[in-house]
């Protein structure tokens, strides 16, 4: 299976030319994208009957969805009620993808507040594990959680953090943000040996068959050494990083399919393609427009 690529949300080209949403697999479709990551950042207010005609539309046009939950849930907060909210959101995520035909869901971890970064992650082991096993219950077990690394420093979701979370249920896919992993680490992340221990380190701690499909999100990312992650920019940008194409190399020789969702500012669709040709180029294959090659 060859490596999937999508923007997260709507571009401002698509954006500019289309009122409803339901025409984004078409548009992807036709761009020579192959993946989409839905989102619910600021809740979960898609209905059903939407959801289920969006999905039937992506599978018409061979594009493979990912849901992103709500950036406010906290698995780590000291307030249990939080920590139950957050298993909430998280299941109203779980039965959106269902609807759409979706398999995977991407989870923010929280901060860390003023709990040391071990009791946070304690904290949030238990409640992810809460999560998974109200999902079972409910029918859900084959939606898949991927706890996503973060980028600012005050956040839990360290790379070594996100290998603990997924360690909690086998199921569980690591979302790799390169782009907020650079950001966390005053960018680091500069050459191919860089990726090479990122992704040396999923291997090692969760086995080759979760690196091989993992998920992950890039964009460049402004940061400054104090805080992390400051806001995400364009593949146009030359003072930050991350550059792909050292990854898109390693992914290639390492035989692995992961997903590539794009998160960069307003140019998610263009940069998202950016990246799928040149791994296509590595292939040394032809890159069609108007026809997705690899579906």
């Amino acid at each position: 299976m060859p490596a999937l690529f999508g923007p997260a949300g709507n571009s401002d080209s698509y954006s500019a030319k289309y009122k409803s949403s339901m025409q984004v697999p078409e548009f992807l479709s036709e761009a020579g994208l192959d993946a989409y990551e839905y989102q619910c950042g600021k809740g979960v207010k898609t209905g059903q009957e939407t959801a289920v005609k969006f999905g039937i539309s992506a599978k018409k046009y061979d594009i493979k969805l990912s849901v992103h939950a709500p950036y406010y849930i906290s698995l780590s907060s000291v307030e249990e009620e939080k920590r139950n909210n957050s298993i909430g959101y998280i299941m109203q995520t779980a039965r959106l993808a269902d609807y759409m035909g979706a398999t995977r869901i991407i989870i923010h971890s929280g901060s860390c507040a003023k709990l040391s970064r071990s009791d946070a992650l304690d904290f949030a082991k238990a409640t992810i594990k809460k999560a998974r096993q109200a999902a079972i219950d409910e029918g859900l077990s084959h939606i898949i959680f991927c706890p996503e690394t973060m980028g600012k420093h005050n956040q839990l979701g360290d790379l070594n953090e996100v290998m603990q979370l997924c360690k909690v249920d086998e199921s569980f896919i690591p979302c790799i943000d390169f782009g907020h992993l650079n950001a966390r680490t005053n960018g680091t992340i500069k050459a191919s040996n860089d990726y090479k221990k990122i992704l040396d380190t999923i291997e090692n701690e969760l086995g080759i068959d979760r690196l091989r499909i993992f998920h992950s999100h890039f964009s460049k990312i402004e940061y400054t050494q104090k805080g992390g992650e400051v806001k995400h920019l364009t593949f146009s940008d030359e003072l930050y990083g991350p550059d792909f194409e050292p990854l898109m190399e390693l992914v290639l020789k390492k035989n692995l399919s992961p997903v590539f969702i794009c998160e960069s500012a307003g140019t998610q669709a263009e940069d998202a393609l950016s990246m799928k040709k040149y791994y296509q180029s590595l292939k040394g294959g032809h890159f069609d427009e108007k026809q997705n090659s690899d579906s």
